[in-house]
């Protein structure tokens, strides 16, 4: 009987124990022994793991790209403008901020950003804003996904930066969240 080597992708032991608490699988290496053979075609069978889905089977129904140019407005009413995005994947645009705990009134600010050009449509991206009526800047994180029946939306994650009088107050200069967008018609 051959021993089999299982590998768990990088993860912490406490995250894999939670993921299994919570009933995730975990992506598993089991088709080679320790020696570096191939398992037999019967340990094959009984494993049946892969370490992803064929292309087949994740984009089976999946024509739809989703296209970052147009109006977006997020769940608490910031609406951005992404314009034309050039063949390298370069983008700007602008930000219309809906929240601010600025002193000075709120301007559309400038955003500056790149995407992958991704073949299926749900492209990583990211962007630069620059706030014109504040000390502080931002950046967002995230990707596109387009539906089946065409609606699009774009999950992102942002930090902003506030400039501080000094070093001791850098503690409390970045903030973290996340945002929802839609596209706006």
């Amino acid at each position: 009987m051959s021993r089999r080597l299982l590998s768990v992708l990088a993860l912490p032991a406490g995250a894999a124990l939670a993921a299994a608490a919570a009933g995730s699988q975990l992506l598993c290496q089991a088709a080679e022994t320790p020696r570096g053979d191939k398992a037999s075609s019967k340990e094959g069978k009984a494993t049946n793991t892969k370490w992803w889905p064929s292309r087949e089977q994740k984009h089976a129904a999946r024509n739809i790209k989703c296209d970052l140019t147009g109006w977006w407005e997020n769940e608490l009413g910031s609406r951005m403008h992404v314009a034309d995005i050039d063949s390298q994947g370069n983008f700007s645009g602008e930000y219309h901020t809906a929240v601010s705990s600025a002193q000075k009134p709120i301007t559309p600010s400038p955003l500056i950003g790149s995407q992958h050009l991704d073949e299926d449509g749900q492209c990583t991206f990211g962007f630069t804003v620059n706030w014109k009526f504040s000390d502080s800047t931002a950046v967002f994180v995230g990707q596109c996904f387009a539906g089946d029946k065409g609606d699009e939306v774009l999950q992102t994650a942002w930090l902003l930066r506030e400039k501080v009088d000094s070093l001791p107050s850098n503690w409390k200069a970045t903030r973290t969240g996340h945002n929802v967008f839609t596209r706006v018609d």
